[in-house]
């Protein structure tokens, strides 16, 4: 039987994170549902209370390194110490490079790239305490590059470099570090890209569907369940790998 800890999920209120959160209480875990706002959180919390799992809701801004000290202490107090951690939080400010605004740049590497570092310096005290952790990075399949994102590509390519780093680094207190890249997944982000673009979403799907090898576009639970494994206690082999979970291959 997997035995029960307590993990983090960012960017937990909808989406990728909504359905991480569920599936690993549904794993057995005590889940801190992180997003900005704490009252955005009431929905996957209610979700997984009601299936009999148990979770809290917490607010906080994940590149504010006062404000990841401030949800650690709640998580702590209210769940005890977190030694799975997965860092979803992210935000799209898409552009083609010369009209991409240097807040935007900043804005996309803060939540991505600075939140992803405060929250596994935060976390891994409690893992090492522990000798065990489980860090799971949502990087993309833009890492490879993407028209109008290079503030996105970028910061999703250095999640890959700071996964591996962390699993060199942590190998040896008994935790592992891994990302996942998700391609086409069907959430609200790319409900933005399809308006972004002037396409109507399910035409957006449609097209997108018949350019993946499956011949379906992804759902969050598919992230969910890629999670649940890295996160549990038979993956303890599995670490600094890059796993695209795209319907098929990427290069």
């Amino acid at each position: 039987m997997t035995e029960s800890r307590t993990a983090i999920v960012t960017g937990a209120a909808r989406g990728i994170g909504a359905a991480t959160a569920q599936r690993l209480a549904a794993d057995g875990h005590a889940v801190a549902v992180l997003d900005l706002d704490a009252e955005a959180c009431a929905g996957t919390v209610e979700a997984i209370t009601a299936a009999g799992g148990r979770a809290i809701a917490v607010g906080a801004d994940v590149s504010d390194e006062a404000s990841v000290a401030a949800a650690f202490e709640t998580v702590v107090a209210e769940l005890g110490a977190p030694t799975i951690l997965v860092n979803n939080a992210g935000i799209i400010r898409d552009n083609l490079l010369f009209k991409m605004s240097t807040a935007d740049w900043d804005a996309v590497m803060g939540v991505h790239l600075r939140g992803a570092f405060l929250m596994t310096k935060a976390a891994q005290k409690h893992m090492t305490e522990a000798g065990f952790g489980r860090i799971v990075n949502l990087s993309s399949t833009s890492a490879l590059g993407n028209r109008g994102q290079a503030n996105y590509s970028a910061a999703k390519a250095g999640i890959q470099g700071f996964t591996k780093t962390l699993a060199i680094e942590l190998g040896r207190f008994g935790i592992t570090a891994n990302a996942i890249a998700p391609g086409f997944i069907q959430t609200d982000m790319t409900a933005a890209t399809a308006e972004r673009v002037g396409v109507p979403f399910d035409d957006f799907i449609a097209f997108s569907a018949k350019e993946i090898p499956v011949q379906r576009v992804g759902q969050p639970e598919d992230i969910a369940h890629t999670v649940s494994f890295l996160a549990s206690e038979g993956a303890g082999f599995v670490s600094g790998q890059v796993i695209y979970v795209a319907g098929g291959p990427k290069d």
